[in-house]
């Protein structure tokens, strides 16, 4: 017998996040450096976010490389903080850097531990999988000390999924149902497995994801909670925006949906990059895969790569108006955006232990 099981919300408190260092030359080629460089910034703001000499901290830190070149440049990055013990650097196995996905979920449990679930992972339908990535989840329970339990006959992704951490769930049916992940499951043995696995008590389906996703239609690049009975997500910038039509039904489906405790969702939209461009073709760039860590909020952008005067500012302004947080970061990200993500789909948090709510 397994005890209930919730996810908590991201902006509950955190003990630490996992993140993933790039380690692959082969995989990242030109982007390696840049693309560590941005990692480094975004562990900065996660770290000090009230700059280097203030006092304020944030969580703690662990940091997952692969290889003697990766961990030595990840030491190097360690280095130069301000106050190094505050990162743990670990030597794993990574594929690649993309833990929301290929780490474990964070759950507490109604006995008041904190625990570990996680699904099989097929490299988001076949298409990338590396050695050790069908792994880390359990790396990264043995590194934590943390109870896991898998749920093997589902192949699902963490960026697939985002709660409210009052059992209402957000995910996309190209995911989820997609033929190259559970060809033979139903909306309710999705949601059955969710239940068992995070405490879903209500699961908001969307359809379609961004164009150029290859984890076909990753909620975290879609819409997010951010408070509960709010979610956010994106209205198309520019005429040429390649995702409009999909950012249109996503707004449309969650201003008509309720949550788990049949309230009536608040829905707020902020732009999107607009036309994103990598090797000439729309790239996954979106706002929404900006972390909330216990005293900030980072949101990726994307610079040069956008085709429009870079709409991050409002984004971040609207976000800073709407998320209780007292520091807020728009960072550029555009070389990990070569690898397929941003900073949400290279961190898991981690909460603190504690008992569920009576109501759960």
């Amino acid at each position: 017998m397994y005890s209930l099981r919730r996810q908590p919300a991201e902006w509950e408190r955190h003990d630490a996040v996992w993140i993933g260092w790039p380690s692959a030359p082969d995989l990242w080629e030109n982007d390696l450096g840049p693309a560590r460089a941005e990692v480094e910034d975004f562990i900065r703001a996660i770290l000090f976010p009230g700059g280097a000499s203030s006092a304020e901290r944030g969580e703690r830190v662990n940091v997952l490389a692969n290889g003697r070149e990766a961990l030595a440049a990840a030491e190097i990055m360690r280095s130069r903080l301000p106050e190094p013990d505050l990162l743990t650097l670990h030597d794993a196995p990574i594929g690649d850097i993309w833990l929301r996905d290929t780490g474990p979920i964070f759950v507490k449990t109604e006995d008041g531990a904190l625990a570990a679930s996680a699904f099989s992972f097929n490299g988001w339908g076949g298409k990338y999988l590396l050695p050790s990535d069908e792994k880390i989840a359990e790396e990264i329970a043995r590194f934590s000390d943390m109870r896991l339990r898998k749920f093997e006959d589902f192949i699902g992704e963490g960026g697939a999924l985002e709660t409210d951490g009052e059992g209402t769930f957000l995910t996309t049916r190209q995911c989820l149902l997609n033929r190259n992940r559970n060809p033979n499951m139903s909306e309710r043995d999705v949601e059955e497995v969710l239940k068992s696995a995070l405490g879903a008590a209500k699961v908001i389906w969307l359809d379609e994801g961004l164009e150029g996703d290859h984890t076909d239609g990753h909620i975290d690049n879609l819409a997010r909670f951010i408070a509960p009975g709010k979610v956010v997500c994106m209205r198309p910038t520019g005429n040429d925006d390649p995702n409009a039509k999909v950012l249109g039904e996503v707004e449309k489906v969650l201003s008509q949906s309720t949550n788990a405790g049949g309230s009536k969702l608040e829905v707020i939209t902020i732009p999107s990059p607009g036309r994103v461009l990598l090797d000439g073709e729309p790239a996954a760039a979106s706002h929404m895969n900006f972390y909330i860590s216990n005293n900030a909020v980072i949101m990726p952008c994307y610079g040069a790569l956008s085709g429009h005067s870079d709409p991050s500012n409002e984004a971040i302004e609207i976000l800073k108006a709407e998320i209780d947080r007292p520091h807020f970061f728009a960072i550029d990200s555009s070389h990990i955006l070569t690898g397929g993500g941003s900073f949400h789909c290279i961190s898991q948090q981690q909460p603190p232990p504690g008992k569920l709510p009576s109501k759960l």
